[in-house]
C-alpha cells in the first residue's frame, strides 16, 4: 500500500514540475535548465509505464544485397508478455557486438546490484591522489553513458521498443566490417525502414548510441529513411580521416591500433547459443575466415613502408581526395532534417567536428541542439546530473525522443541552443557557437622571456606585437606521452593521471612556449583558432603541433585546445578554410592527400597554417595564455613512415622576424592578454 502510494506522490511531483516548468518563460537561463530538467529527470526515474521488458535474441534483417544482420529486440512487457501496442522504435547500430552490449544491461539490470553499483561511482573519488582523471571516467557511467551506450530499460518500460544491430561484418552479422563504408551506410537506412514496418512499431523511428553509433546515426540521418524521426548521438564525428586515421597527416597510434584490434577481436566470437541448437551461420563463418583483421594491413603498411614511391594502392586510396573510402568518411550534416540533440567534450577524439556538425544542421535552434562537456570520449557525460549541470544523459535523451517520436511538449525544445563547459570557469548557455560577441585579434610569438616557464626548449612572450628576430629550436620529443593531447588520442584513457590530463608541465619539457602577461579582466574566447608559423627545417619534412593553454598564478599549465600538422602536406583546401576579417586564417582546411604534398627545402623559411580544435573557456583575471610549439605529438599523431624517415627527427626552427612575424589568432571577447 505504501509502496503504491509513494508512486503517486512521486507521479504527482513529477507533473506539477513539469506544468510549473512549462508556464515558466521559454528561454533557459540555466544549463540544468531548471524546473524543466527536474521535471525530465522526475519523469525519467518515475514509476514505468510497463513493468518488464521481453528480449527477442538475434532477429534477423536482411539487407538489399542478401546480407543478414542480426538484432536484439528490447520491448516493453506485462504478465502476459511483449506488449502487442505499436510503439516508437529506437535503433542502435554497434560495431561492438550487441552480446557485449546485453552483458552490461543485465550486469545493470541486477535488482539491487545495479543501483549500488551507481551509487558507488557517483561517489567515487580518487582526485586526493591525483587521479581526478579516473574519478571523472568513472563519474560518466552513473551520468547516462552506460544506458545511452547499451540499453535503456527505463526508456523502454516507459514505451519505446530499442533494437540494437550488430553492423555487417561484427557481431553476429554476416559481411565484411566496412568501417563506415558506403554500403554500411546503406545498411543504416535499410535497419530503420525494416524498423518503421515491423508490427511492434508505431512507424516513428528514432536512433540513440555513442561513438560509432553516434556516427552512423548521422550517416544514416543523411540517407533521408522515411521512418528516421530524431537522433541523439553522443561524441559523434564527421571528418573520420582527420579526425582520428590521419590527425594533421599524422597517424592516431594510441587510439587506432587497440580499437582496430578491440573490434577485430570481438567480431570473431561465434554465437555460442546457435552452436548449441545447431542452427549455426556457417555464412558468418565464412564471413569472418575472408576478413578476419580489418584494416590492419593498411595500419601495418602505414607504419612500416619506407618511402612514399613504395606505398601500395590500397593504402593510397584512404589518401586520396576522391577515393570512395575518403568520401565515406566525410559527413554531410548540412544534409540532415530530423530534430538532432548532440553532446560532446572539448577533449573528444572527434572535438574538431562537434559544434561544425551543429552550426552545419540546417534546422532552427528548437530542433538541434549541442552540449559539450570538458571531457574526453570515455568520460562523456561527467558530471551531468550535478546541480548546475545539464540533467544526465538518459534524462535528455529521453526527453529529447518523448517531444519528438511521441509529440509531448516537454520544454525540451526550449532547452538552450548551446550548452557549453566553459573552460577556466563553469556549465553556461549560448544561443550560439561561437558565443556571441567574439572578435579575432593576433597575439605575436615574442622570444623574450615570460619568466614563467620552470623548463622548456625555450621561454617566450605571447605579445600584442611583434617582438625581436631569433631562430629558436626545438627537438622532436617523447614528454607529450604525458599531455593532454595523449589523454584526447587514447580516448581519455591518459587522462586518468591528472599529472598528464590536467597539467601540461611535463609535456612542456618538449616544447617552445610563448605565454602573455596576467589577465587583468575576465578574457572570453570561443570559436576556432589557428596558429600562423613562419618555420625552418634541415630536412625535407617535419611535424609540428601546438597548444593553447590557462596558465594560473600557481603555475599549472591547462591545454584548453590543441593541432598539429604534417609539414610537407600543409597545403590548404581553400574552398573549406575559414578566416576573420583580416584575413587570417581562422580553420586552415588542410588537404591532407599525398598528391598535395609540398616538400620542405631545407634552410628555406616556410609558412605553417595549423588549425586547432574549436573552443570555449574564460581566461581568469591574474591568469596567463600560453601557446605551447612541438616538433612531435605522439601518441596523438605519428607521421606515416615515409614521411618520417623525410624527417630524420631532426630538430626544427621557429624563424622569428619582426618583418615575417608567427602568431596565434584568437576569437576575444574582452581585454587582451
Amino acid at each position: 500500500m505504501f509502496g503504491r502510494r509513494r508512486i503517486r506522490v512521486r507521479t504527482a511531483v513529477a507533473i506539477c514540475a513539469l506544468v510549473a516548468a512549462l508556464a515558466a518563460p521559454a528561454a533557459q537561463a540555466v544549463p540544468d535548465a531548471g524546473a524543466l530538467g527536474a521535471a525530465w529527470t522526475a519523469t525519467q526515474d518515475g514509476p514505468p509505464r510497463y513493468p518488464g521488458v521481453h528480449i527477442d535474441w538475434d532477429v534477423p534483417i536482411t539487407m538489399s544485397d542478401g546480407t543478414v544482420l542480426k538484432a536484439n529486440v528490447y520491448r516493453p512487457a506485462d504478465a502476459a508478455g511483449p506488449v502487442r501496442e505499436p510503439l516508437p522504435v529506437i535503433v542502435n547500430l554497434m560495431p561492438y557486438t550487441k552480446l557485449l552490449s546485453n552483458l552490461a544491461d543485465s550486469a545493470l539490470s541486477v535488482p539491487v546490484l545495479g543501483d549500488a553499483l551507481m551509487g558507488f561511482l557517483r561517489g567515487f573519488d580518487l582526485s586526493g591522489l591525483g587521479l581526478g582523471g579516473l574519478t571523472d571516467i568513472t563519474r560518466a557511467l552513473p551520468a547516462g553513458l552506460a544506458r545511452t551506450f547499451t540499453v535503456d530499460r527505463k526508456l523502454i518500460r516507459s514505451g519505446y521498443v530499442q533494437v540494437v544491430v550488430d553492423v555487417r561484418g561484427t557481431g553476429f552479422s554476416q559481411g565484411d566490417w566496412q568501417v563506415f563504408g558506403e554500403r554500411e551506410q546503406r545498411d543504416g537506412a535499410e535497419v530503420v525502414d525494416w524498423a518503421a514496418r515491423q508490427p511492434f512499431s508505431d512507424g516513428s523511428v528514432g536512433m540513440s548510441g555513442v561513438s560509432y553509433s553516434a556516427i552512423n546515426q548521422l550517416q544514416t540521418a543523411e540517407r533521408h529513411p522515411a521512418g528516421l524521426k530524431a537522433l541523439f548521438p553522443v561524441v559523434p564525428g564527421n571528418d573520420l580521416l582527420r579526425d582520428i586515421a590521419a590527425t594533421g597527416g599524422g597517424l592516431g597510434v594510441g587510439f587506432l591500433p587497440p580499437w582496430l584490434a578491440g573490434v577485430d577481436g570481438l567480431k570473431l566470437i561465434p554465437d555460442v547459443r546457435s552452436l548449441l541448437t545447431g542452427t549455426f551461420d556457417t555464412r558468418w563463418l565464412a564471413d569472418r575466415l575472408a576478413d578476419p583483421l580489418t584494416f590492419v594491413d593498411y595500419l601495418v603498411a602505414a607504419l612500416t613502408i619506407p618511402s612514399v614511391d613504395a606505398i601500395p594502392d590500397s593504402l593510397r586510396a584512404l589518401i586520396r581526395d576522391d577515393s570512395a573510402i575518403r568520401t565515406s568518411w566525410l559527413g554531410h550534416p548540412e544534409r540532415i532534417t530530423v530534430p538532432t540533440f548532440i553532446s560532446g567534450g572539448w577533449h573528444d577524439l572527434f572535438a574538431y567536428d562537434q559544434t561544425a556538425i551543429y552550426r552545419a544542421i540546417p534546422l532552427p535552434t528548437s530542433e538541434k541542439k549541442i552540449v559539450m562537456g570538458d571531457t574526453y570520449h570515455i568520460s562523456e557525460g561527467s558530471g551531468f546530473g550535478a546541480p548546475g549541470a545539464p540533467p544526465r544523459l538518459d534524462v535528455l535523451q529521453r526527453a529529447w525522443f518523448d517531444r519528438w517520436l511521441k509529440g509531448i511538449h516537454n520544454g525540451i525544445d526550449s532547452y538552450d541552443p548551446v550548452t557549453m563547459f566553459q573552460q577556466g570557469g563553469g556549465w553556461t548557455g549560448s544561443p550560439s557557437f561561437p558565443r556571441p560577441g567574439m572578435d579575432y585579434r593576433r597575439l605575436y610569438f615574442d622570444p623574450a622571456p615570460s619568466g614563467t616557464v620552470a623548463v622548456s626548449a625555450h621561454d617566450g612572450t605571447l605579445a600584442s606585437t611583434p617582438g625581436a628576430a631569433a631562430r629558436l629550436t626545438v627537438a622532436p620529443g617523447l614528454a607529450t606521452v604525458c599531455s593532454r593531447d595523449a589523454a584526447t588520442g587514447t580516448a581519455g584513457a591518459l587522462g586518468a593521471m591528472d599529472l598528464c590530463g590536467k597539467d601540461s608541465r611535463v609535456a612542456e619539457v618538449s616544447a617552445l612556449t610563448f605565454t602573455s602577461a596576467p589577465a587583468a579582466a575576465a578574457t572570453q574566447i570561443s570559436g576556432p583558432i589557428a596558429v600562423h608559423l613562419e618555420t625552418v627545417l634541415d630536412a625535407t619534412d617535419g611535424y609540428w603541433a601546438a597548444t593553447l593553454n590557462d596558465v594560473a598564478p600557481d603555475g599549472r599549465s591547462t591545454v584548453w585546445t590543441s593541432g598539429q600538422l604534417q609539414a610537407s602536406l600543409r597545403a590548404v583546401d581553400a574552398a573549406k578554410a575559414t578566416r576573420s576579417p583580416n584575413g587570417d586564417y581562422t580553420d586552415p582546411y588542410p588537404i591532407l592527400t599525398l598528391d598535395s604534398r609540398q616538400p620542405i627545402v631545407p634552410g628555406e623559411t616556410t609558412t605553417v597554417d595549423l588549425g586547432l580544435a574549436p573552443t570555449d573557456g574564460i581566461l581568469q583575471p591574474g591568469h596567463r595564455l600560453r601557446l605551447d610549439i612541438y616538433a612531435l605529438n605522439f601518441p596523438r599523431g605519428l607521421p606515416l613512415r615515409p614521411l618520417l624517415n623525410e624527417s630524420g627527427l631532426r630538430p626544427q626552427h621557429l624563424a622569428l622576424d619582426p618583418a615575417r612575424p608567427s602568431w596565434v589568432n584568437l576569437p576575444l571577447s574582452g581585454t587582451t592578454p
